[in-house]
């Protein structure tokens, strides 16, 4: 060894372990409060900038009930299930023809009562 690896080695030996003051060794609950909410807004902005790429997307736009009402009564049905994301337990024996089609008044009342629809 050289001397002046020596006399490096020998220094850093006699170096007392580093130590932080006791303030910046723990948290408190002011910093772990500060960042539980910088971690949350965090979490929501980046939601938000997701949104639009995740968000489903209408194919009918904003449809009314009563738009519908030109359609035959099957047609009718699956638009108001694909509107729904499922045909009400009403109008099922209808859909598959196990019973007669309600009338149009009655068709509109069970599609109201999901509360999608706007009046």
């Amino acid at each position: 060894m050289s001397p002046d690896a020596a006399t490096h080695q020998a220094l850093l030996e006699a170096l007392s372990p580093v130590r932080l003051p006791v303030g910046m060794a723990t948290l408190s609950w002011p910093e772990i409060v500060a960042l539980l909410s910088l971690g949350l807004t965090l979490g929501v902005l980046a939601g938000l900038a997701v949104l639009p790429l995740t968000r489903r997307r209408a194919g009918c736009g904003r449809a009314r009930l009563s738009d519908l009402r030109a359609l035959p009564v099957p047609e009718r049905l699956l638009a108001i299930a694909r509107r729904l994301g499922r045909l009400p337990d009403a109008l099922r024996p209808a859909a598959y023809g196990a019973a007669p089609p309600p009338s149009d008044r009655r068709i509109e009342a069970i599609a109201r009562r999901a509360r999608l629809w706007r009046r």
